[in-house]
């Protein structure tokens, strides 16, 4: 009775112990804890669901983060422009936030590997014979008003048709007014999705970009946690799981963005 007390008592000090060690190992604010910031209203990367909830695919992924990481996932609501800032007054661990990883932002922050990829992506009516980027040469293309997706079709030889709405000119190739339009993938998935719209994606991206976890500079083990977090979720099928039901597909990059440390 004595050993096994013994045994008990020494399991609850090495368990007391062991949240303060895993915190100072990885470089996090509170022990058991991972403070993640995130706007909450920024569909489909984060947004609230019919009960309140928040959820979206930074959501989603972030709490996945945690839990492979044995820790509490807290969210941190912030405004996007006091991001970076609560960021380097060690408010939270990360932000969850959908930020582009730019050679810029590099120099402030220490950003896991890409977590998500977008750009600019051909959206066109279900059985449409335009299958690449390069058929829209001659169709007239609806596009967001003063979006850098004008150039992109006027590149391609398309004529356009502005909106001020990514939602209107959507409706407008529902509605045959367009051929096609070139939005941001994400948008345009969430929306198809979203509405049931009976459109299509072209595989073929016009242009890339992808979305990085930025972390104060100072904190290698635990963007290397995050890392390996994020690397497992995507090879065991997990990520898909999650983020499909709300794109109708997994953003994953196929080459992501290395951290720089």
């Amino acid at each position: 009775m004595r050993l096994k007390l013994t045994l008990i008592a020494a399991a609850l000090v090495g368990g007391i112990l062991a949240q303060p060690a895993l915190a100072q190992e990885l470089e996090l604010i509170e022990p058991g804890k991972i403070l993640v910031a995130t706007e909450g209203t920024y569909p489909p990367f984060s947004m609230r669901s019919p009960d309140g909830q928040l959820d979206g695919l930074e959501i989603r992924v972030g709490k996945e983060i945690a839990k492979r990481l044995g820790l509490e996932y807290e969210p941190v609501i912030i405004k996007w422009e006091a991001l970076l800032v609560g960021l380097a007054a060690d408010q939270y661990d990360f932000a969850s936030d959908a930020m582009d990883i730019t050679a810029e932002r590099q120099k402030q922050v220490t950003f896991a590997d890409g977590w998500l990829e977008s750009g600019g992506r051909v959206v066109v009516k279900e059985g449409s014979e335009i299958k690449t980027p390069a058929d829209i040469k001659g169709k007239t293309v609806g596009v967001l008003v003063a979006s850098t997706w004008q150039k992109l079709a006027e590149e391609r030889g398309a004529t356009v048709k502005t909106y001020k709405a990514e939602s209107d000119a959507l409706q407008d190739l529902v509605n045959g007014g367009v051929d096609a339009v070139i939005t941001d993938s994400i948008a345009a998935a969430y929306a198809i999705q979203e509405s049931k719209l009976p459109l299509v994606l072209v595989e073929e991206y016009v242009s890339h970009v992808q979305k990085g976890f930025p972390f104060k500079k100072g904190k290698p083990n635990l963007v290397k946690a995050v890392n390996k977090a994020l690397a497992d979720m995507i090879a065991d099928g997990t990520y898909a799981k999650l983020t499909t039901p709300i794109v109708g597909y997994s953003p994953a990059p196929k080459d992501p963005i290395r951290s720089q440390f």
